[in-house]
């Protein structure tokens, strides 16, 4: 809290005043990287062209957001799992409308659930952060990586190395 007062500019009671404890403050910077994400992937329309291609889009817009603010992937690890579902639900509701079109139009594996693939998908973006916060990968190899691992893991032919 001293450090983000200092930052801030304030003093570490102006802090307390608007944010009571870390975890409400942490809360509250979450739930404002989740509507900067929400704007990207909407201005990413999901629905225009192959599902792949929209796939892609999706998860370049919120790698975007998880890179100028890495400490989400690290609090949203450590989450409890009912806060971390509730706190992915907005972004999880329009990727399942993407999984089932893809799903419908055979561009994605039909034999896995729209839920499971969410949940990979979320798994893998997690680790793909927890890998640029140790320095194992630089941004750019994670996104990359998270790319092609998502596309494999849907099934789309054709997903190369990263």
């Amino acid at each position: 809290m001293d450090d983000i007062a200092e930052a801030a500019g304030v003093t570490r009671q102006t802090v307390y005043a608007h944010y009571s404890s870390r975890e409400i403050l942490l809360g509250a910077v979450v739930d404002l990287a989740t509507r900067e994400a929400l704007a990207a992937i909407d201005a990413a329309d999901l629905d225009r062209g192959p599902a792949p291609e929209a796939l892609v889009r999706f998860l370049d817009a919120s790698w975007q957001t998880l890179e100028r603010l890495p400490l989400l992937g690290r609090h949203a690890a450590a989450a409890s799992p009912p806060e971390e579902h509730a706190r992915h639900q907005p972004v999880l509701d329009r990727l399942v409308t993407l999984v089932r079109r893809g799903q419908q139009a055979g561009d994605f594996d039909r034999e896995l659930s729209p839920g499971w693939l969410l949940a990979a998908t979320v798994a893998l973006g997690h680790t793909a952060a927890e890998q640029v916060a140790t320095g194992a990968m630089t941004p750019g190899e994670a996104n990359r990586s998270l790319r092609t691992a998502v596309l494999r893991v849907y099934g789309v032919q054709g997903a190369g190395g990263a």
